[in-house]
C-alpha cells in the first residue's frame, strides 16, 4: 500500500536515472577517520563515514593521498542528535526512537544514537546531510543498514504512521499474527520511503550539477535480517532508486547459530555461502552493482585473533565461491584492525584464563590480509569454472516476507529452520544451492527469464508468504516449462491467516499454498509427485523446521532433491568439498561437522517429520526416541599440482594440497601464468609501475606502514633465470631461495612506495 508521496519520489528518481559511469571502485573500504600510514590499505575508493562537521576535512585527507572518495552514512542510526533535539526543523523528534512494548527504547549507542522509526522529516534530514557530502566532493553515496527491529512498533511516531498507512487506529504488533505481519509491512515501507527521499534528492542535485552520482545501500542479507529479527526493504531497494548493494556479510552475521541434524552450532562458512548467495541473487536480477564485504575481525572485541582469522578465511572463501562477483569491500574500520588502540585477545578466553593478554594484530595475519587484498583486485575478468561440486542449478525460494514473522505473539522458528532445514543439507553435501528471491520472479528487467537457470527449486510458506499473486503465475509457468518444484509445508503456520491478498484481506480462510496449487492445476490436499506440463511438483506435508531438528533430516532432503533432479534429467552429484577455479586462483572449502559434538552424538529424533518427507523411510524409530548419530569423516579432496598459498604470510609453495573437513584454501596456480617472462606472482602490497626487460624486473610496492620490523611486505616473483641481485630503494636485499622458478622477497612494509629492482 504505497502512499502518493512514495509514488512521487519514485517518479522523481526515475526521471533523473542515468547509466552509472565506471570508476576505480572494485575495491573499497569504509572509515570514520582521516588518512594515516597505518590505514593505507590501497583500495581504489574510500567511503568516508558519517555526515558530521568534520566530513569535509576527512574527505580532503583521503583525496590528498590519491583515493577516490565517497561517503557512507547510517540510515537507521547515526550521530543525528541535532535532528532529535529539533535543531533541524524546530521540532524535537525523540518520539521517532524505535520502542518496545515495555516502553524500552532501542538504542544503538546512547540516547542520542537511537534506532529511528523514520518519518518524512527524517528523510529530509538525511537528504540534507547527503547533499552536504556531495558539495564537499563525494563521488558516490552509500547508505548503511536501513533496519527496523521486529520487536519495535510502540513509538508515537510509528502509531501515527500506522494510522496514515492503514487508515485505522494503531494496533499493538504483538496482539496477533495479523498485527505483527502488518506492522512489519509498515516498517518495510517506512525505510523504502526514507531511502527514496534521499535517492530523489541526489538525482536532483546531480541534474543541477551535470553529474551522475550513484547511490548504493549497504545491507545485511535477507537470511541474517530474518534470523536477527530485523525488517529491512532488502530486494525492493532497487525499485526505489538504489544503484546496487554492499553485501554486508561477515563473521558477526555468519557465526549466528543454526540447526543441522538437531545440533545447534556456528557454521560460519556454510551460513556465509548462503548469505552472499542471497544478495547476489537480488543483484543479478537487476544487473546492478554489488560488492561483497569481508571483515578481518568483527564487532565483538572479545574474540581472539585466532578466532577472527579462522572465521575471516571462512567468509572470504564463501564470497569467492560466488563467481559472478568481483568487487569487494575489503574491510570496514581499518583503525580497529591496524590502529594504535586495536588490541584483541591473543587466545580465546577460557574458564582457566578468562582474560587472556590483549595484543595488536599478529604480523603474519596482517601480511596475509594484504596479500588477499591484492589478490581480490585481480579477480575481475577471470574465467570461473567449478572443479569440484555437487549438482548445480538448484535453489531455495525466499521472500522479503521472511522478515515479517519474527516477533510475538507467535514468531516463526528462532533458528530459521524453515530455511536452513532445506538449504543446509544441500550445502553440506557439496550442492552449491542458492537462495532465490521470490520478488525477482515478477519484478525487474529480466523477470521473465529470471528462473530459467534453475532446474530444481525448494519452497515453503512456513515462515514466509508470497508477496504477490504474480509469483504463483511465474512459478507455475516455470514448472510447466520443465522445472521441478519441491514443496515442503505442513500448512500449520498461523501467519497463513494474516490479512493479505491470498485471503482477500481476511475475508476468506484460503491459505497461500492452496492458491499455489490452484495455479499449478493440482489438488492441494494430495501429497506425492505430480506432473505439470513438462515439469513436476513434489509435495511433502512436512515442516522444514522440524526437519532441521531431525537426525535423519539431511538424508531425507537429499533423497527428495535427487528425485526432483532425476525427474528433470539433471545429473545428481554430491561432494565433500567445493573447489572453484577463477583464472589462476583456486578457491576451496570443505564442510563443517557440528561443532562441539563427539564422534557419535546422541540426538532426539522427530521421526514423524522425516517419515512425511521421505516416502521410502521404513524406520521403526518412534518420535523423540534417542538414537546414535554416527559421523564419518570424508576423505580430503586433493588438488593436484604446485600452488602459492595465499593464506600463508610467506607465500609458501605447496604441493598437492588437501582440502579436509572444515578447511579453507585460497591458492594461486603458477602453471597457468606464462613462464619465461619475469613478473610478480603474488604480493602483500599494491604493485605498480611493473617494468620488464630481458634481464631485469622493476616495480613499486606500497601498503600499510609497518608497526615494527616484524611487519613485512612479502613478494613472490616468477623469474626465467636465477636472480643475480635484488635491491629495495637502492639497498641490497638477500632473497629467499629459488623454488620452482620463483623467488620470495621479504622486507619491512611501508606506506611510501618502495622501488624494487631485480636482475637475472
Amino acid at each position: 500500500m504505497k502512499t502518493l508521496a512514495l509514488a512521487a519520489l519514485l517518479v522523481a528518481s526515475a526521471a533523473f536515472a542515468q547509466t552509472v559511469p565506471q570508476a576505480n571502485d572494485r575495491l573499497i573500504f569504509q572509515t570514520q577517520n582521516g588518512w594515516s600510514p597505518r590505514v593505507n590499505v590501497e583500495a581504489g575508493s574510500v567511503m568516508v563515514y558519517g555526515i558530521s562537521e568534520s566530513m569535509p576535512d576527512r574527505i580532503k585527507s583521503w583525496k590528498d593521498h590519491g583515493y577516490r572518495v565517497t561517503v557512507m552514512t547510517g540510515v537507521a542510526w547515526g550521530t543525528y542528535g541535532d535532528y532529535l533535539r529539533g535543531e533541524f526543523d524546530g521540532k524535537e523528534h525523540w518520539d521517532e526512537t524505535q520502542q518496545e512494548s515495555s516502553g524500552k527504547l532501542i538504542l544503538h549507542g546512547g540516547k542520542e544514537v537511537p534506532y529511528v522509526a523514520p518519518s518524512e522529516s527524517y528523510g529530509k534530514y538525511l537528504s540534507r546531510g547527503v547533499l552536504r557530502a556531495l558539495d564537499a566532493g563525494a563521488e558516490a553515496i552509500y547508505l548503511e543498514e536501513p533496519e527496523f527491529w521486529a520487536r519495535a512498533g510502540w513509538s508515537e511516531s510509528f502509531k501515527r504512521e500506522w494510522a496514515a498507512y492503514y487508515h485505522e487506529p494503531w494496533i499493538a504488533p504483538d496482539s496477533s499474527p495479523d498485527a505483527q505481519y502488518r506492522a512489519s509491512k509498515l516498517k518495510y515501507f517506512l525505510y523504502q520511503r526514507a531511502l527514496a527521499q534521499v535517492f530523489a534528492a541526489v538525482r536532483v542535485w546531480g541534474k543541477e550539477h551535470g553529474k551522475v552520482v550513484p547511490c548504493y545501500v549497504a545491507t545485511h542479507s535477507l537470511i541474517n535480517y530474518a534470523q536477527w529479527q530485523i525488517v529491512s526493504p532488502e530486494s525492493s531497494l532497487l525499485d526505489v532508486g538504489a544503484d546496487g548493494y554492499i553485501a554486508q556479510v561477515w563473521t558477526g552475521t555468519s557465526r549466528a547459530v543454526n540447526v543441522y541434524q538437531g545440533v545447534k552450532a556456528e557454521r560460519t562458512f556454510e551460513t556465509a555461502f548462503l548469505e552472499y548467495g542471497a544478495l547476489q541473487n537480488i543483484a543479478r536480477s537487476s544487473g546492478k552493482r554489488i560488492w561483497y564485504l569481508n571483515d578481518p575481525i568483527e564487532d565483538n572485541p572479545n574474540h581472539s585473533w585466532i578466532d577472527y582469522k579462522r572465521n575471516w578465511e571462512s567468509t572470504l572463501v564463501a564470497s569467492l565461491l560466488q563467481p559472478e562477483v568481483s568487487s569487494y569491500e575489503i574491510l570496514p574500520w581499518p583503525d580497529r584492525i591496524f590502529g594504535p588502540k586495536a588490541l584483541r585477545p591473543s587466545t580465546e578466553p577460557t574458564e582457566a584464563n578468562p582474560k587472556p593478554q590483549r595484543t595488536f594484530i599478529p604480523a603474519e595475519y596482517e601480511t596475509e590480509l594484504q596479500t588477499v587484498f591484492h589478490a581480490l583486485g585481480q579477480m575481475q575478468g577471470q574465467t570461473a569454472k567449478w572443479q569440484v561440486s555437487g549438482t548445480q542449478n538448484i535453489g531455495v525460494l525466499v521472500s522479503d516476507t521472511l522478515m515479517f514473522q519474527r516477533a510475538k505473539p507467535l514468531p516463526s522458528d528462532a533458528d530459521l529452520g524453515n530455511f536452513y532445514g532445506m538449504a543446509l543439507p544441500l550445502v553440506m553435501h557439496g550442492v552449491p544451492v542458492e537462495p532465490v528471491q521470490i520478488e525477482s520472479t515478477y519484478r525487474g528487467k529480466d523477470a521473465a527469464d529470471f528462473l530459467k537457470q534453475y532446474k530444481v527449486l525448494f519452497l515453503t510458506y512456513e515462515g514466509q508468504k508470497p508477496p504477490s499473486p504474480k509469483f504463483h503465475d511465474a512459478i507455475a509457468a516455470w514448472v510447466k516449462a520443465g522445472g521441478a518444484l519441491v514443496v515442503m509445508d505442513n500448512d500449520g503456520d498461523p501467519y497463513n491467516h494474516a490479512q493479505d491478498w491470498w485471503n482477500d484481506n481476511g475475508k476468506t480462510q484460503v491459505i497461500p499454498r492452496e492458491l499455489l496449487f490452484h495455479a499449478l492445476g493440482l489438488d492441494a490436499a494430495k501429497e506425492g509427485t505430480h506432473y505439470v506440463g513438462k515439469g513436476v511438483v513434489i509435495f511433502r506435508k512436512v515442516s522444514p523446521s522440524e526437519v532441521a531438528q531431525d537426525v535423519k533430516g539431511p538424508d531425507a532432503v537429499l533423497a527428495v532433491a535427487k528425485e526432483a533432479a532425476t525427474q528433470v534429467k539433471l545429473p545428481w552429484r554430491e561432494s565433500s568439498a567445493l573447489v572453484l577455479r577463477r583464472g589462476p586462483f583456486v578457491i576451496a572449502s570443505g564442510f563443517d561437522r557440528p561443532e562441539g559434538t563427539p564422534e557419535r552424538a546422541i540426538t532426539r529424533v522427530a521421526n514423524s517429520a522425516v517419515a512425511s518427507l521421505d516416502k521410502n523411510n521404513t524406520s521403526n524409530v518412534t518420535h523423540d526416541e534417542a538414537v546414535v548419530l554416527p559421523h564419518t569423516t570424508p576423505a580430503p579432496t586433493v588438488l593436484s599440482g604446485e600452488y602459492v598459498d595465499l593464506f600463508d604470510a610467506h607465500l609458501k609453495l605447496v604441493q598437492n594440497p588437501q582440502v579436509a573437513e572444515g578447511e579453507r584454501r585460497l591458492l594461486l596456480d603458477p602453471s597457468v601464468v606464462a613462464k619465461g617472462k619475469a613478473h610478480v606472482l603474488a604480493a602483500s602490497a599494491k604493485v605498480t609501475d611493473e617494468q620488464v626487460t630481458a634481464s631485469s624486473l622493476r616495480f613499486a610496492v606500497s601498503n600499510i606502514d609497518a608497526r615494527d620490523e616484524h611487519d613485512v611486505t612479502a613478494v613472490r616473483l616468477m623469474l626465467p633465470r636465477a636472480a643475480k641481485s635484488v635491491t629495495v630503494d637502492g639497498k641490497p636485499l638477500t632473497p629467499g631461495k629459488d623454488e620452482s622458478g620463483t623467488l620470495l622477497l621479504e622486507f619491512k612494509a611501508s606506506a611510501t612506495p618502495q622501488q624494487v629492482a631485480v636482475t637475472f
